[in-house]
């Protein structure tokens, strides 16, 4: 049988599989839950047995996050390494934040040329390299972690209003702006090609609930030529290494500028915005799938049979060659039944 990274390599390449991987990722308090029905601190990544291993980001070489406070001038409860602000959410919802952008008030090119991007060019890689080989020699796939790639981070920097009217009013600004994000992610992206990882996690949610954020010719002047040049970064490096893409929401028109760009996988596949099969019959020879179990439906208000017919569905769907690495499309949050998470693992570990 094969192990965990020779399994899923097999799946996303469309070349059969032994087994049914599991994924998903638990909110704080489905974390409590979890150690707490298993009598645990493992962390449950590891105690369900996942295939896929995320490694560190670049270490930088300036960390210090006081730099950035004389961008804000409300309170902010955190700020992270790019400089953007955290304003605690509820004690329901801890692991819900307001980001405040530093750079909203920015009104001339000098600003943004004096911003202390992170920097990412003098990163270092050989924390990653090491976890790389210890993931490898265990059997893992080494997964790196740049969701957020170009559009999401620029405007958490900018502000989603203020970047839209760069756009389309301060060409300038959002040209440099959007330019000193995507020269940032072909380094890492590089970076983590060298180092050996399996697949990299990009992409930016440009779609909403049940149409697109932005218009298809706003994607492909602003965004595309970007994310392009972040691909083939990678692929420059590594040819054989795979790129994900996540966007939440409706982006079927999207999705053809997504595989010309040079993603290997799309996720999650939100069954509450778009049609699994009828995607997979367009695009399956072309792309890999991931996701396609509803955290807005079926997750949390189906049964647990319900849950169980999900994975078979679309599993059988996609056939024994693979192609879809099933999973919920995005955090599971406390108003899940935990009978239903463990419905999601134990079906992907007895389906046949």
């Amino acid at each position: 049988m094969k192990n965990h990274r020779e399994n899923l390599l097999s799946l996303y390449k469309k070349q059969g599989y032994d087994f049914v991987p599991v994924d998903l990722e638990l909110c704080p308090s489905q974390v409590e839950t979890f150690k707490k029905t298993f009598n645990t601190d493992e962390n449950y990544r590891d105690y369900f047995d996942f295939s896929e291993k995320y490694v560190s980001d670049l270490t930088l070489p300036d960390y210090n996050t006081k730099k950035f406070e004389k961008y804000f001038n409300v309170h902010v409860d955190k700020i992270d390494h790019w400089g953007i602000g955290y304003q605690n959410g509820s004690e329901a919802a801890k692991h819900m934040h307001h980001m405040v952008a530093p750079m909203k008030d920015f009104t001339t090119i000098s600003e943004f040329q004096q911003y202390p991007y992170p920097d990412y060019l003098n990163g270092d890689i050989s924390e990653v390299i090491r976890e790389v080989k210890e993931i490898h020699d265990k059997g893992y796939i080494a997964k790196a972690s740049m969701a957020c790639t170009v559009w999401e981070i620029s405007w958490y920097l900018r502000s989603m209003e203020q970047l839209m009217s760069d756009m389309i009013l301060e060409e300038e600004l959002a040209a440099y702006h959007l330019d000193r994000i995507t020269e940032i992610s072909c380094h890492r992206a590089r970076e983590f090609a060298k180092a050996g990882v399996d697949l990299i996690i990009t992409g930016d949610d440009v779609g909403m609930q049940r149409t697109l954020m932005m218009s298809e010719d706003m994607y492909t002047t602003w965004i595309k030529p970007r994310f392009r040049k972040i691909v083939q970064a990678a692929k420059e490096v590594n040819p054989e290494i795979l790129i994900e893409y996540h966007s939440c929401g409706y982006v079927e028109p999207f999705i053809p500028h997504f595989i010309d760009c040079g993603i290997d996988i799309l996720n999650p596949i939100q069954p509450e915005s778009m049609d699994f099969e009828k995607l997979f019959d367009l695009y399956h020879d072309q792309i890999s799938f991931k996701g396609t179990i509803g955290t807005q439906t079926t997750m949390p208000f189906g049964s647990v049979d319900d849950v169980r017919k999900v994975v078979r569905k679309n599993l059988d769907y996609a056939g024994k060659k693979g192609g879809l690495f099933i999973c919920p499309t995005h955090m599971i949050e406390p108003e899940v039944p935990f009978e239903n998470i463990m419905a999601y693992i134990e079906a992907c570990k007895e389906y046949k």
